[in-house]
Protein backbone atom coordinates (compact mmCIF):
# COMPACT_ATOMS: atom_id res chain seq x y z
CA UNK A 1 0.00 0.00 0.00
CA UNK A 2 1.23 3.55 -0.92
CA UNK A 3 -1.70 5.41 -0.97
CA UNK A 4 -4.90 5.93 1.25
CA UNK A 5 -7.83 7.98 2.06
CA UNK A 6 -9.06 8.75 5.61
CA UNK A 7 -12.53 10.62 7.11
CA UNK A 8 -11.02 12.75 9.47
CA UNK A 9 -14.58 13.20 11.32
CA UNK A 10 -15.47 15.75 14.04
CA UNK A 11 -16.52 15.58 17.62
CA UNK A 12 -19.53 17.68 19.34
CA UNK A 13 -19.25 17.40 23.47
CA UNK A 14 -23.13 16.30 25.12
CA UNK A 15 -21.96 17.26 28.09
CA UNK A 16 -18.88 19.55 29.56
CA UNK A 17 -18.18 20.19 33.13
CA UNK A 18 -15.36 21.82 34.18
CA UNK A 19 -14.44 20.69 37.78
CA UNK A 20 -10.97 22.11 39.18
CA UNK A 21 -8.24 24.25 38.06
CA UNK A 22 -4.88 22.48 38.34
CA UNK A 23 -1.51 23.72 39.53
CA UNK A 24 0.14 22.87 35.83
CA UNK A 25 -2.67 25.26 34.56
CA UNK A 26 -4.96 23.18 32.55
CA UNK A 27 -8.63 22.20 33.85
CA UNK A 28 -9.74 19.12 35.30
CA UNK A 29 -13.04 18.30 33.10
CA UNK A 30 -15.51 15.50 32.80
CA UNK A 31 -17.25 15.39 28.91
CA UNK A 32 -19.47 13.14 27.41
CA UNK A 33 -18.34 12.76 23.92
CA UNK A 34 -19.47 12.33 20.37
CA UNK A 35 -18.40 11.74 16.63
CA UNK A 36 -20.51 13.33 14.09
CA UNK A 37 -20.70 12.60 10.63
CA UNK A 38 -19.01 15.94 9.43
CA UNK A 39 -15.23 15.22 8.10
CA UNK A 40 -12.04 16.38 6.58
CA UNK A 41 -11.02 14.31 3.78
CA UNK A 42 -7.08 13.39 4.32
CA UNK A 43 -5.13 10.98 1.77
CA UNK A 44 -1.38 9.77 2.20
CA UNK A 45 0.89 9.13 -0.30
CA UNK A 46 4.24 7.62 -0.19
CA UNK A 47 6.89 8.75 -2.24
CA UNK A 48 10.46 8.04 -2.78
CA UNK A 49 12.97 9.85 -0.28
CA UNK A 50 13.60 13.29 -1.50
CA UNK A 51 10.90 13.24 -3.58
CA UNK A 52 8.36 15.11 -1.32
CA UNK A 53 9.54 18.41 -1.18
CA UNK A 54 11.31 18.70 -4.69
CA UNK A 55 8.76 20.96 -6.45
CA UNK A 56 8.65 23.26 -3.58
CA UNK A 57 9.14 26.60 -4.63
CA UNK A 58 10.44 30.52 -3.18
CA UNK A 59 12.92 30.98 -0.78
CA UNK A 60 11.03 31.85 2.80
CA UNK A 61 12.89 29.10 5.40
CA UNK A 62 11.46 27.89 8.73
CA UNK A 63 12.84 25.95 11.36
CA UNK A 64 11.41 22.71 9.71
CA UNK A 65 12.57 23.50 6.25
CA UNK A 66 11.50 24.98 2.82
CA UNK A 67 8.06 26.36 2.63
CA UNK A 68 6.53 27.47 -0.81
CA UNK A 69 3.31 27.62 -2.67
CA UNK A 70 1.64 25.16 -5.23
CA UNK A 71 -1.16 25.00 -7.32
CA UNK A 72 -3.99 22.02 -7.66
CA UNK A 73 -6.60 23.55 -9.90
CA UNK A 74 -7.35 27.21 -8.80
CA UNK A 75 -6.34 26.69 -5.07
CA UNK A 76 -3.80 27.65 -3.71
CA UNK A 77 -1.80 24.89 -1.51
CA UNK A 78 1.03 25.58 0.71
CA UNK A 79 4.17 23.41 1.17
CA UNK A 80 6.15 22.15 4.28
CA UNK A 81 9.06 19.66 3.43
CA UNK A 82 10.89 18.82 6.86
CA UNK A 83 14.83 19.46 6.51
CA UNK A 84 15.29 16.83 9.40
CA UNK A 85 14.95 13.18 8.07
CA UNK A 86 12.47 12.25 5.86
CA UNK A 87 10.25 15.12 4.25
CA UNK A 88 7.10 16.03 4.70
CA UNK A 89 4.34 17.88 2.28
CA UNK A 90 1.38 19.26 3.45
CA UNK A 91 -1.11 20.50 1.17
CA UNK A 92 -4.57 21.92 2.20
CA UNK A 93 -7.24 23.17 0.73
CA UNK A 94 -10.70 24.98 1.57
CA UNK A 95 -11.80 26.90 4.56
CA UNK A 96 -10.12 30.13 2.74
CA UNK A 97 -7.11 29.70 3.78
CA UNK A 98 -7.67 29.56 7.28
CA UNK A 99 -5.59 26.23 8.13
CA UNK A 100 -2.08 26.74 7.79
CA UNK A 101 -0.37 23.95 6.14
CA UNK A 102 3.32 24.17 8.18
CA UNK A 103 5.05 22.44 10.91
CA UNK A 104 2.46 24.44 12.50
CA UNK A 105 -0.58 22.16 11.58
CA UNK A 106 -1.43 19.58 13.82
CA UNK A 107 -1.34 16.69 11.04
CA UNK A 108 1.86 17.63 9.63
CA UNK A 109 2.98 17.19 13.66
CA UNK A 110 1.31 13.88 14.33
CA UNK A 111 2.89 12.67 10.72
CA UNK A 112 6.42 14.21 12.46
CA UNK A 113 6.05 12.24 15.60
CA UNK A 114 5.92 8.94 14.11
CA UNK A 115 8.41 9.53 11.27
CA UNK A 116 10.92 10.09 13.39
CA UNK A 117 10.06 7.75 16.20
CA UNK A 118 10.45 5.00 13.77
CA UNK A 119 13.17 6.56 11.39
CA UNK A 120 11.23 6.35 8.04
CA UNK A 121 13.28 8.03 5.40
CA UNK A 122 10.63 7.77 2.80
CA UNK A 123 8.60 11.05 2.30
CA UNK A 124 4.92 11.53 2.63
CA UNK A 125 2.48 13.67 0.72
CA UNK A 126 -0.16 14.91 2.81
CA UNK A 127 -3.70 16.27 0.75
CA UNK A 128 -5.92 18.03 3.54
CA UNK A 129 -9.78 19.06 2.26
CA UNK A 130 -10.86 20.99 4.90
CA UNK A 131 -14.50 20.34 5.75
CA UNK A 132 -14.75 20.83 9.57
CA UNK A 133 -15.31 24.61 10.14
CA UNK A 134 -12.35 25.89 11.76
CA UNK A 135 -11.66 27.03 15.50
CA UNK A 136 -15.31 25.84 15.77
CA UNK A 137 -15.40 23.54 19.08
CA UNK A 138 -15.56 20.82 16.93
CA UNK A 139 -11.50 19.36 17.03
CA UNK A 140 -11.14 19.72 13.13
CA UNK A 141 -7.19 20.06 14.20
CA UNK A 142 -7.30 17.24 16.21
CA UNK A 143 -9.72 14.56 14.27
CA UNK A 144 -6.70 15.51 11.00
CA UNK A 145 -3.63 14.24 13.85
CA UNK A 146 -5.53 11.75 14.74
CA UNK A 147 -5.99 10.11 11.27
CA UNK A 148 -2.81 10.92 9.86
CA UNK A 149 -1.41 8.94 12.97
CA UNK A 150 -3.71 5.74 11.87
CA UNK A 151 -2.74 6.71 7.85
CA UNK A 152 0.97 6.63 9.10
CA UNK A 153 0.87 3.52 10.91
CA UNK A 154 -0.98 1.84 8.41
CA UNK A 155 1.00 3.05 5.41
CA UNK A 156 4.30 2.05 6.94
CA UNK A 157 3.28 -0.97 8.75
CA UNK A 158 3.94 0.05 12.34
CA UNK A 159 2.14 -2.67 14.32
CA UNK A 160 0.83 0.18 16.65
CA UNK A 161 -2.28 -0.52 18.34
CA UNK A 162 -5.06 1.86 19.28
CA UNK A 163 -4.04 2.68 22.94
CA UNK A 164 -0.33 2.91 21.33
CA UNK A 165 -1.21 5.54 19.16
CA UNK A 166 -3.64 7.40 21.81
CA UNK A 167 -1.02 7.71 24.28
CA UNK A 168 1.38 9.29 21.37
CA UNK A 169 -1.78 11.25 20.29
CA UNK A 170 -1.79 13.23 24.28
CA UNK A 171 1.28 14.61 23.16
CA UNK A 172 -0.04 16.65 20.01
CA UNK A 173 -3.44 17.83 21.44
CA UNK A 174 -5.57 16.36 24.47
CA UNK A 175 -8.27 15.80 22.59
CA UNK A 176 -6.55 13.55 20.09
CA UNK A 177 -6.74 9.88 22.14
CA UNK A 178 -10.91 10.45 21.33
CA UNK A 179 -10.54 11.57 18.26
CA UNK A 180 -8.42 8.11 17.47
CA UNK A 181 -11.38 6.22 19.77
CA UNK A 182 -14.11 7.61 18.01
CA UNK A 183 -17.67 6.78 19.24
CA UNK A 184 -19.71 8.16 22.21
CA UNK A 185 -16.85 8.24 25.09
CA UNK A 186 -16.74 9.79 28.33
CA UNK A 187 -13.41 11.75 28.71
CA UNK A 188 -11.54 12.95 32.06
CA UNK A 189 -8.46 14.50 33.41
CA UNK A 190 -7.92 17.21 30.37
CA UNK A 191 -9.79 14.75 28.13
CA UNK A 192 -7.29 12.04 27.92
CA UNK A 193 -8.84 9.65 30.20
CA UNK A 194 -11.25 7.97 28.11
CA UNK A 195 -13.63 5.27 28.78
CA UNK A 196 -16.00 4.03 25.59
CA UNK A 197 -19.61 4.20 26.14
CA UNK A 198 -22.64 2.25 23.72
CA UNK A 199 -23.62 3.75 21.08
CA UNK A 200 -25.61 7.02 21.94
CA UNK A 201 -29.13 7.21 20.68
CA UNK A 202 -29.45 8.49 16.81
CA UNK A 203 -30.34 11.75 16.31
CA UNK A 204 -30.01 13.98 13.52
CA UNK A 205 -27.05 16.75 13.87
CA UNK A 206 -27.82 20.44 13.05
CA UNK A 207 -24.98 22.68 13.46
CA UNK A 208 -24.50 26.56 13.14
CA UNK A 209 -21.06 28.62 13.63
CA UNK A 210 -22.07 32.47 13.64
CA UNK A 211 -19.68 34.84 12.25
CA UNK A 212 -16.73 35.50 15.15
CA UNK A 213 -13.91 33.90 17.17
CA UNK A 214 -13.66 32.49 20.00
CA UNK A 215 -10.44 32.02 22.27
CA UNK A 216 -10.23 28.83 23.96
CA UNK A 217 -6.97 30.72 26.14
CA UNK A 218 -9.84 33.49 26.88
CA UNK A 219 -13.01 31.26 27.89
CA UNK A 220 -11.04 29.01 30.48
CA UNK A 221 -9.31 32.29 31.76
CA UNK A 222 -12.53 33.94 32.35
CA UNK A 223 -14.01 31.04 33.73
CA UNK A 224 -14.98 31.46 37.73
CA UNK A 225 -14.40 28.55 39.78
CA UNK A 226 -13.71 28.41 43.91
CA UNK A 227 -12.24 25.95 45.71
CA UNK A 228 -15.55 24.91 46.40
CA UNK A 229 -17.13 24.53 43.24
CA UNK A 230 -18.44 26.69 40.69
CA UNK A 231 -19.75 30.31 41.73
CA UNK A 232 -23.24 30.65 40.52
CA UNK A 233 -22.47 27.58 37.90
CA UNK A 234 -25.13 24.74 36.79
CA UNK A 235 -22.70 21.70 36.83
CA UNK A 236 -24.50 19.14 34.48
CA UNK A 237 -25.03 15.63 35.55
CA UNK A 238 -22.49 13.67 33.59
CA UNK A 239 -23.30 11.18 35.24
CA UNK A 240 -26.72 11.25 34.79
CA UNK A 241 -26.15 11.75 31.11
CA UNK A 242 -23.96 8.74 30.65
CA UNK A 243 -26.83 6.39 32.43
CA UNK A 244 -29.59 7.59 29.92
CA UNK A 245 -26.97 6.97 26.97
CA UNK A 246 -26.65 3.59 28.29
CA UNK A 247 -30.89 3.19 28.51
CA UNK A 248 -31.07 4.25 25.16
CA UNK A 249 -32.89 7.67 26.21
CA UNK A 250 -32.44 10.38 23.44
CA UNK A 251 -34.60 12.80 25.61
CA UNK A 252 -32.78 12.24 28.78
CA UNK A 253 -30.06 12.27 27.07
CA UNK A 254 -30.49 15.54 25.85
CA UNK A 255 -32.32 16.95 28.78
CA UNK A 256 -29.31 16.36 30.26
CA UNK A 257 -26.96 18.08 27.99
CA UNK A 258 -25.00 21.33 29.36
CA UNK A 259 -22.12 23.07 29.05
CA UNK A 260 -20.29 25.39 31.71
CA UNK A 261 -18.57 27.00 29.35
CA UNK A 262 -21.13 28.98 28.18
CA UNK A 263 -21.61 30.89 31.17
CA UNK A 264 -17.92 32.51 30.00
CA UNK A 265 -19.29 33.04 26.12
CA UNK A 266 -23.29 33.94 26.15
CA UNK A 267 -22.94 36.74 27.97
CA UNK A 268 -19.73 37.98 25.59
CA UNK A 269 -21.16 36.92 22.29
CA UNK A 270 -24.80 36.44 23.00
CA UNK A 271 -25.74 35.38 19.17
CA UNK A 272 -24.55 31.98 20.58
CA UNK A 273 -27.99 31.81 22.73
CA UNK A 274 -29.61 33.10 20.10
CA UNK A 275 -28.79 30.35 17.64
CA UNK A 276 -29.54 27.82 20.38
CA UNK A 277 -33.16 29.36 21.25
CA UNK A 278 -33.69 29.44 17.44
CA UNK A 279 -32.69 25.76 17.23
CA UNK A 280 -35.09 25.27 20.06
CA UNK A 281 -37.75 26.73 18.47
CA UNK A 282 -37.37 25.02 15.89
CA UNK A 283 -38.13 21.39 17.24
CA UNK A 284 -34.99 20.40 18.41
CA UNK A 285 -34.71 17.69 21.59
CA UNK A 286 -31.42 19.95 22.71
CA UNK A 287 -29.57 22.71 21.60
CA UNK A 288 -26.00 23.89 23.29
CA UNK A 289 -22.55 25.05 22.32
CA UNK A 290 -19.80 22.74 21.80
CA UNK A 291 -16.70 22.65 23.31
CA UNK A 292 -15.31 26.49 23.69
CA UNK A 293 -17.48 27.31 20.59
CA UNK A 294 -18.67 29.18 18.72
CA UNK A 295 -20.42 26.59 17.30
CA UNK A 296 -24.05 25.49 18.54
CA UNK A 297 -25.38 22.41 17.50
CA UNK A 298 -29.26 20.78 17.91
CA UNK A 299 -29.96 17.00 18.23
CA UNK A 300 -33.31 16.91 16.52
CA UNK A 301 -35.34 13.52 16.19
CA UNK A 302 -37.12 14.46 13.35
CA UNK A 303 -35.78 14.86 10.11
CA UNK A 304 -38.35 17.13 8.52
CA UNK A 305 -37.89 19.37 11.80
CA UNK A 306 -34.24 19.47 11.21
CA UNK A 307 -34.25 19.90 7.84
CA UNK A 308 -37.16 23.19 8.27
CA UNK A 309 -34.68 24.37 10.75
CA UNK A 310 -31.35 23.92 8.88
CA UNK A 311 -33.22 26.15 6.30
CA UNK A 312 -34.43 29.00 8.83
CA UNK A 313 -30.38 29.27 9.94
CA UNK A 314 -28.46 28.84 6.45
CA UNK A 315 -31.27 31.88 5.56
CA UNK A 316 -30.71 34.23 8.20
CA UNK A 317 -27.65 36.46 9.73
CA UNK A 318 -26.92 34.28 13.00
CA UNK A 319 -24.70 31.70 11.17
CA UNK A 320 -22.27 32.04 8.73
CA UNK A 321 -21.61 28.33 8.59
CA UNK A 322 -25.10 25.80 8.95
CA UNK A 323 -24.41 22.27 8.26
CA UNK A 324 -27.16 18.69 8.77
CA UNK A 325 -25.42 15.73 9.48
CA UNK A 326 -25.75 12.43 11.82
CA UNK A 327 -24.14 10.58 14.99
CA UNK A 328 -21.20 8.42 13.25
CA UNK A 329 -20.68 4.87 15.29
CA UNK A 330 -17.08 3.62 13.82
CA UNK A 331 -17.24 0.35 12.00
CA UNK A 332 -15.47 -0.94 14.49
CA UNK A 333 -17.89 -0.35 17.44
CA UNK A 334 -20.91 -1.16 15.14
CA UNK A 335 -19.41 -4.75 14.16
CA UNK A 336 -18.33 -5.76 17.70
CA UNK A 337 -14.90 -5.38 16.71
Amino acid sequence: MDQLTWRARAKINLGLDVLRKRPDGYHDLRMVMQTIDLYDEITLRVVEPGAAGADVTGDDMTGSGPVGIDVIGDSPVHVDASGDGAAIRLRVQGQDGLVTADSHNLAWRAAELLMKEFDIREGLDITLIKKIPVAAGLAGGSTDAAAVLNGVNQLFELGLGERELMERGVRIGADVPYCIMGGTALAEGIGERLTRLSPAPQAHVLLAKPPIQVSTKFVYSNLRLSDGGAQGIRHPDIDAQVQAIRDGDLYRMAELMGNVLETVTIPVFPVIGEIRAQMMRCGAVGAMMSGSGPTVFGLFDDLGKAKGAYAELSKGELASEVYLTDFYVPEKIATGM
